[in-house]
């Protein structure tokens, strides 16, 4: 064989090569789900980000007939759970479901966060929660303007209940500090439970709460709703007026439930997960299911999440740097 023939002849196998590698993703999408799906979750189960994550397995196992499980690895303010996921296969059978410290764990743990958003591929924002701003009865305020008057005129005798260090509550609560010049001690709980409570027997005046641990307090009377730190006013309590329809812009901030892949996953996968789980947070029982716990369904496209992705990384990473929030 001459050179030149086993010169073209090799040339011929490597794009042979080139073609049937370039062709696997495709047929592997093709093929998807074939085996059971993992779902990560960096929190304990019962949370809210378990809760959303398990309506979302069950109606995925439903309508792709493969089994979708949750895998809880609570820790790390849920870095253990986004670093596995983040060096995971890029082969679809592994999702992250994520809340908002998804969000701001690159700014509150710097160098030590084992991941980067870029990471990871968003498939969905499938739900999201206002945060709220909740005060003892005895306060004698019932709008954000009054209450920010009453901080102003008397500095210092106020603290402000959060849902923990690094938490959108407890950094909303910083934004808002800083922007009105607050002088009220800001007081991060383990959680958004112990924040309403906390507020509820008067360790604290104030709190800037998550919605679903707040909600059932504020329904029975027993917190004062002052605002939605939202966009717009929540189904669960219609009442109560967002912090921009109160002349107080710049202020909104929320819990999300979102979902993402390793970076790398053939998009084929990526757009059949996203159609999937819109068609499950379309579903009536799944939306009354959400409301229940003060979610909104949302089911936004992979390009919808990565823009809000990219926005909200941006807003908290500043607050993080100009109040010093560290983790210890």
């Amino acid at each position: 064989m001459s050179y030149i023939t086993r010169t073209v002849l090799g040339a011929a196998v490597l794009a042979l090569a080139g073609v049937v590698a370039a062709a696997a993703p495709a047929a592997a999408a093709d093929q998807y789900p074939s085996r059971t799906v993992k779902i990560l979750v960096g929190f304990a189960p019962g949370g809210t980000t378990d809760v959303t994550s398990r309506m979302v397995a069950q109606k995925l196992s439903e309508s792709l007939h493969q089994q979708f499980i949750v895998e809880n690895r609570a820790g790390a303010g849920s870095n253990i759970a986004m670093g596995i996921a983040a060096k995971a296969a890029p082969d679809g059978y592994t999702i992250l479901g994520v809340s908002s410290a998804f969000l701001v764990n690159p700014s509150l743990y710097g160098d030590k966060c084992p991941y980067k958003p870029e990471d990871f591929a968003p498939i969905t924002l499938w739900a999201d929660s206002p945060n709220v701003i909740i005060v003892n009865p005895s306060v004698q305020a019932t709008s954000l303007k009054q209450l920010i008057d009453l901080i102003h005129a008397t500095p210092g005798k106020f603290s402000i209940a959060t849902a923990g260090i690094g938490t959108t509550p407890d950094l909303s609560t910083e934004l808002l500090r800083m922007t009105y010049k607050l002088d009220a001690v800001r007081v991060p709980f383990n959680g958004g439970g112990p924040a309403a409570e906390a507020v509820l027997q008067g360790q604290t005046q104030i709190g800037f709460d998550a919605l679903p641990p707040a909600a059932p307090l504020i329904k029975s009377g027993h917190l004062r709703a002052i605002a939605m730190a939202y966009q717009k006013r929540s189904a669960l309590l219609p009442d109560v007026p967002t912090t921009a329809e109160q002349g107080i812009p710049g202020q909104e901030s929320h819990t999300i439930a979102g979902f993402l892949v390793p970076a790398a996953t053939p998009k084929p996968i990526v757009d059949l997960l996203h159609k999937e789980m819109a068609k499950a947070v379309a579903d009536p029982t799944v939306r009354q299911n959400l409301a229940n716990i003060g979610f909104e369904p949302v089911g936004g496209t992979p390009a919808e999440f990565a823009a809000l992705i990219k926005d909200e990384v941006d807003k908290w990473g500043k607050v993080v740097r100009a109040a010093n929030i560290k983790v210890e």
